[in-house]
């Protein structure tokens, strides 16, 4: 386990307090509903990410850097939850409020608020989120599916609930997250 929310975890050497998780591994998160060997096909490792109280697993293979939350440049007629962009060593990247793209209040920034730079193939995109804790290792008996919710209720994006001790984890395909057209950013994402 790699705890990243601690304070003195940050990289001494930035003035920005940026810290980068380097971690590897050969675990591959796959979806649940395509997977034909069911819900074990979703064991893999998780960043562990507070939103709105709830903690989120978010495939570690996708997880570029965890950065400070630095606000970034607006940009004009973009849906509430994307913030903007940002310029991260020469690359235009868009940034999402997850909180408020799940339709959640926005509860504003504190200095546990962290934005974590996801690689989507290829494609970078910086995630808000309340809080990073831990890199979590989850294998198929840790896993349950995702409930089934009326009509109208966007789940596609869940691949299943993780359970380590009294903690639960919703792992999210953010492939599928990104991809939606509910998180709009084919409007914002500059080339």
């Amino acid at each position: 386990m790699i705890t990243l929310d601690s304070p003195g975890v940050t990289d001494p050497t930035s003035t920005r307090g940026e810290y980068t998780v380097m971690v590897q591994s050969t675990a591959h998160p796959g979806r649940v509903a395509e997977s034909p060997h069911g819900i074990a096909a979703a064991a893999g490792e998780y960043l562990a990410c507070k939103v709105g109280g709830v903690e989120y697993g978010i495939g570690i293979l996708h997880v570029q850097e965890i950065r400070v939350f630095e606000t970034p440049t607006r940009i004009a007629e973009a849906p509430a939850h994307v913030l903007g962009v940002l310029n991260l060593r020469g690359l235009i990247v868009p940034v999402v409020d997850l909180r408020l793209r799940f339709g959640m209040a926005d509860a504003g920034r504190d200095s546990r608020t962290a934005l974590v730079v996801l690689n989507t193939g290829g494609r970078l995109i910086g995630l808000v989120v309340d809080g990073v804790s831990d890199v979590i290792a989850l294998n198929g008996d840790q896993l349950r599916p995702v409930p089934e919710f009326g009509p109208g209720m966007a789940i596609d994006h869940l691949m299943a609930i993780g359970s380590v001790g009294q903690r639960m984890l919703v792992l999210i395909d953010i492939c599928r997250l990104v991809a939606s057209p509910e998180t709009g950013l084919s409007a914002v994402t500059l080339s």
